[in-house]
């Protein structure tokens, strides 16, 4: 016959264990649930946007933490000591844990409008045969590119070749002939230029136009050329705020350009990584400027499409 201190450890476990479940059954807003069931508070009664937002919290406490003395009643003095010995053996050392210095971004596809022109230049607003400017705001672009290491942290990329390319105003590309322009033997919005000892390339360029079925964006490739090893290659697009593109794109001579422009929300191509890839872009007297922090892992493989008009523009 169980002896009375073994009686009184059962009755207070079974009176926490149905606390428990009480707790449990009412803990979501009052909605019944099962013991076993993963309850966050709040849950109940939500928009299918709200329900996305509680998929993204997945640290709200579920059910309440245990003193330690209902845990010596449910498991025994000796088991709770074995348990706390456990936990601290598990408590990460943050000298093993480094956290990366940067964030590598998404890759993207290059599209079929790259001319490998080799212009090394730094303005690449005009077109190097004619001299001439094309019209646009002006957009200065101050990139910085680093390499993650094997350790997971960064260093800058010295002696990279950085290109940019991108559409005019109107929305078409140099070099290149298209349904809707034919721009072979010219140069505009193309050039290049090689990171310095930090890492860092500038550029002076036109806010982009837009043409059908892509958001606004402008392309860029990182190419890397170590001595005596294999080149890596890193391809993507920038992005811009929606409601600095209506802004800019008001004004002469984008309002020329009519029709209806896709927005980033309705890019396929913005929709995989673009968010990671906009530009925190800001405005001076009609000029416009951004900064973009860029890392790279030599090795990562490209992205699907690469140069196929299915693959995007």
């Amino acid at each position: 016959m169980p002896s009375t201190t073994d009686q009184r450890q059962w009755s207070q476990r079974r009176d926490l264990t149905t606390e428990a479940t009480e707790n449990t059954e009412t803990f979501g807003g009052g909605v019944s649930r099962g013991p076993h069931a993963s309850i966050r508070p709040g849950h109940a009664g939500l928009t299918s946007a709200d329900e996305e937002e509680v998929v993204h919290n997945d640290d709200w406490v579920i059910g309440r933490l245990l003193t330690r003395r209902e845990l010596v009643a449910l498991f025994g003095s000796s088991a709770v000591a074995a348990m706390a010995h456990r936990v601290a053996g598990q408590v990460p050392s943050p000298s093993k844990s480094p956290i990366p210095a940067c964030v590598v971004q998404p890759q993207q596809t290059e599209g079929p409008y790259f001319v490998d022109e080799m212009l090394l230049r730094s303005d690449i607003r005009s077109d190097p045969s004619t001299g001439a400017v094309k019209a646009g705001a002006p957009l200065a672009l101050a990139l910085t590119v680093s390499q993650v290491l094997p350790d997971g942290t960064c260093a800058p990329l010295p002696g990279a070749q950085v290109d940019l390319w991108q559409c005019d105003a109107a929305g078409a590309y140099s070099g290149v002939t298209d349904r809707l322009f034919d721009t072979k033997g010219q140069k505009f919005l193309r050039g290049h230029q090689v990171t310095d000892g930090s890492g860092a390339v500038k550029f002076v360029t036109i806010y982009p136009g837009w043409y059908p079925g892509r958001a606004v964006h402008v392309h860029f490739k990182v190419r890397t050329k170590p001595a005596g090893a294999q080149a890596y290659e890193f391809t993507s697009q920038f992005y811009f705020d929606e409601g600095m593109t209506d802004r800019v794109h008001a004004r002469a001579p984008y309002a020329a350009h009519t029709g209806e422009r896709t927005r980033n929300e309705r890019d396929g191509i913005f929709k995989n990584g673009g968010p990671q890839l906009t530009l925190a872009v800001t405005e001076a007297d009609a000029s416009y400027a951004a900064a973009f922090d860029l890392a790279m892992r030599p090795g990562d493989p490209p992205p699907a499409g690469r140069g196929g008009r299915r693959g995007g523009r």
